[in-house]
């Protein structure tokens, strides 16, 4: 299907060709036009799985600061190209003199995984409220166990032990994510987290909502002048966005609420999925047109942000946060401080 979310075109229907006619973006599917709009309502193109774009749309898409991502068909984030950045280069520099000092690395490595903990826990927390069985008492260990970690954090010496207690948290938290899962349990049962690709219908739109978060991560980066390739938790490699990576940690909790949400709420059923060979699944098309709909959505929330003192769209959430990083790479704040949810 095709369809434009906040200034979004994503095309997520199958062996679609993208290419423009003047000002004009259009979709084309077995030789007839599905859809079309005018290049300047956009401010970003999301391709999903075999889809192909003219290279006269990829140079007027770069011409135009439209942004184009690629994800897999289920979700996975593949890469993105946008035009010549206009970040400040002296923004970029400090950002990787400070990737180069390691206390400076160890302290934000703390912040983004604190941020990450305390989110997730909230999760739990909540479920807890509403469980009155036994499946309570495991969750109660775990929320006892992850505030401990917590306290832990603020003593890790390195940024080895740093990942070292945030693996351990992740472990309590996924243990009991089936927990959380109140309706259909036999369809969207959850036995630990996977990907590349997914092996259930839980961990399918866990993949695909992180994806998504990835990718807003990267822009919101790019739009204040951070590199989001040179990050501070998350190990260097090519072609992996670091940063973005890292400051997406405190937001996975939002994903991970989404994905409850649609389950609980039977907004999604198991024949919303396709199985492949190997236990692989897949949104359908129909249903990932739908699930983007319930994401942009739930991103129209309005929530308080503690730092700024005022409510901001949860949809603003990775661009105010880039800005705060921004500040504390530059030396204007003093430590970087993670969205904490409430």
């Amino acid at each position: 299907m095709t369809e434009i979310r906040q200034n979004i075109l994503y095309i997520t229907k199958q062996n679609t060709w993208i290419y423009h006619e003047l000002e004009v973006v259009k979709v084309n599917y077995e030789g007839k036009t599905i859809f079309q709009v005018p290049i300047h309502h956009l401010e970003g193109i999301t391709l999903f799985g075999v889809v192909s774009m003219s290279p006269s749309l990829m140079n007027k898409a770069l011409e135009r600061g439209v942004s184009v991502s690629w994800l897999t068909e289920w979700g996975k984030f593949l890469g993105r190209v946008e035009g010549i950045s206009s970040g400040n280069v002296l923004l970029r520099r400090e950002q990787f003199r400070k990737a180069d000092d390691p206390a400076f690395r160890l302290a934000l490595s703390k912040r983004f995984v604190a941020g990450k903990i305390r989110n997730t826990r909230l999760n739990l927390l909540r479920s807890a409220r509403e469980i009155t069985d036994t499946d309570k008492s495991p969750l109660e260990y775990a929320l006892k166990e992850m505030a401990k970690i917590l306290e832990k954090l603020e003593f890790a010496d390195s940024e080895n032990s740093v990942r070292g207690l945030e693996g351990i948290s992740a472990k309590y938290y996924y243990d009991n994510f089936n927990v959380m899962i109140r309706q259909q349990k036999d369809d969207f049962y959850f036995d630990g987290r996977n990907r590349r690709p997914p092996k259930d219908r839980v961990n399918a739109l866990l993949s695909f909502f992180y994806a998504l978060m990835t990718n807003e991560c990267i822009s919101a980066l790019q739009s204040v002048g951070l590199d989001p390739y040179v990050g501070y938790l998350h190990c260097e490699r090519p072609g992996r966005p670091s940063l973005a990576l890292d400051i997406m940690e405190e937001f996975r909790s939002f994903s991970d609420r989404v994905t409850l949400s649609i389950i609980n709420l039977k907004q999604i059923t198991k024949n919303d999925f396709l199985e492949k060979p190997g236990s692989i699944f897949f949104l359908t098309d129909e249903m990932r047109k739908e699930v983007l709909k319930i994401w942009q959505t739930k991103k129209q929330d309005e929530i308080h942000h503690e730092l700024l003192n005022r409510k901001c769209r949860i949809a603003d959430l990775p661009h105010i946060q880039a800005r705060i990083l921004a500040r504390t790479i530059r030396g204007d704040l003093k430590e970087y401080q993670p969205f904490l949810w409430r």
